[in-house]
């Protein structure tokens, strides 16, 4: 059951690997580039399209290993539409209401292949249904958005939002083996296999950059596969583990609003306020601040894994603890501050 898993890991990761300096020489030559400025950390010229080997390998591994069913070929679609989005941003610097209505298209996209959040489970037993249109597919757009956008926002060191996201799929690939979702499995480890490939030309020094091609098809993939697994198995837990998983960048996100907000700034004007930005300036270099985020990302994993194992009380304790930790952590770097 193994090589499963591992036949769409190691063909994303091999693909990814192969292609990804090809992707480096298309994005020079389309303009596909990033250029340093007063916000950001890189001090030269980088190309920023990787995010197409990550695409490319994902959807190779996952058309080798996967029947084409409804489903699957609805949450392959909604990922090539977000590619596209991103690519064309990477090429001509789309603007944000432009881009926005790209991914709510994508979401849109799995909504009509009927993969939408319709019940939750309650912890005190039995469900909630969400079977009104007007409360399920606005929850479902809601949450794929959110998790499109939480990637992309922590994609400001090299490796960073890579290794976050590996991590996640990881965590998901565990939980997904161990209650015997096998597509989930599937698909999330032709992701994570993908994203390896690529880490080895993106951690510091970084020679590409995913860009918003990478970032935001992530985001999206985690945010379909764990809609997909709440439709197919009724649980919760297949919503909640990735959102655990991907707790640092979804913190780091509230943060970013809630400061902004509170310091009068447009919310969704940049600024350098973030946590990799606050580890920088505490002393850290760019790769102690990528390695202590990835420890804490493996950290919120194996509390996704362990929340998995629990019901009701158990878990909401996990959940709390977690938030509450992340919550005093923050407020100590200043991470609230205007900076």
């Amino acid at each position: 059951m193994l090589s499963a898993y591992g036949f769409p890991f190691l063909l994303a990761a091999l693909v990814s690997y192969i292609l990804t300096p090809y992707i480096k020489t298309l994005a020079f030559k389309i303009g596909a580039i990033d250029k340093p400025d007063n916000r950001k950390v890189h001090k030269k010229i980088m190309p920023r399209l990787g995010g197409l080997a990550i695409y490319i390998a994902f959807m190779i591994a996952a058309v080798a290993s996967l029947e084409l069913t409804k489903d699957i070929v609805g949450i392959l679609l909604g990922g090539s539409v977000i590619a596209i989005v991103g690519v064309l941003d990477e090429k001509y610097q789309l603007p944000a209401k432009v881009k926005l209505l790209g991914q709510i298209f994508a979401a849109c996209v799995l909504v009509a292949f009927d993969i939408r959040i319709e019940w939750l489970n309650n912890p005190f037993g039995g469900y909630f249904y969400l079977n009104e249109w007007f409360i399920s597919i606005p929850l479902t757009i809601f949450w794929v958005i959110s998790f499109t956008n939480v990637v992309n926002l922590i994609d400001g060191l090299d490796g960073l939002a890579a290794g976050v996201s590996a991590i996640a799929s990881m965590t998901v690939i565990l939980v997904a083996v161990q209650m015997g979702y096998y597509h989930i499995a599937v698909m999330t480890a032709a992701l994570a296999g993908g994203i390896i490939g690529f880490i080895r030309y993106n951690f510091n020094p970084a020679t590409i950059f995913m860009g918003d091609t990478g970032s935001m098809f992530i985001g999206y993939m985690l945010a379909a596969i764990s809609v997909y697994g709440a439709v197919k198995t009724a649980a919760t837990v297949a919503l909640i583990v990735p959102a655990i998983a991907l707790g640092l960048p979804i913190m780091d996100t509230a943060f970013a609003i809630m400061r902004r907000y509170s310091n009068g700034r447009p919310i969704f004007q940049p600024d350098k306020g973030h946590l990799h930005h606050r580890l920088l300036a505490m002393g850290m270099n760019q790769k102690q601040a990528v390695l202590l985020m990835y420890a804490i990302t493996a950290v919120l994993g194996i509390a996704a894994v362990l929340w998995a194992e629990f019901d009701g009380f158990y878990a909401a304790l996990i959940i709390a603890v977690i938030i509450t930790a992340v919550a005093v952590g923050a407020k100590k770097i200043g991470i609230l501050n205007d900076r």
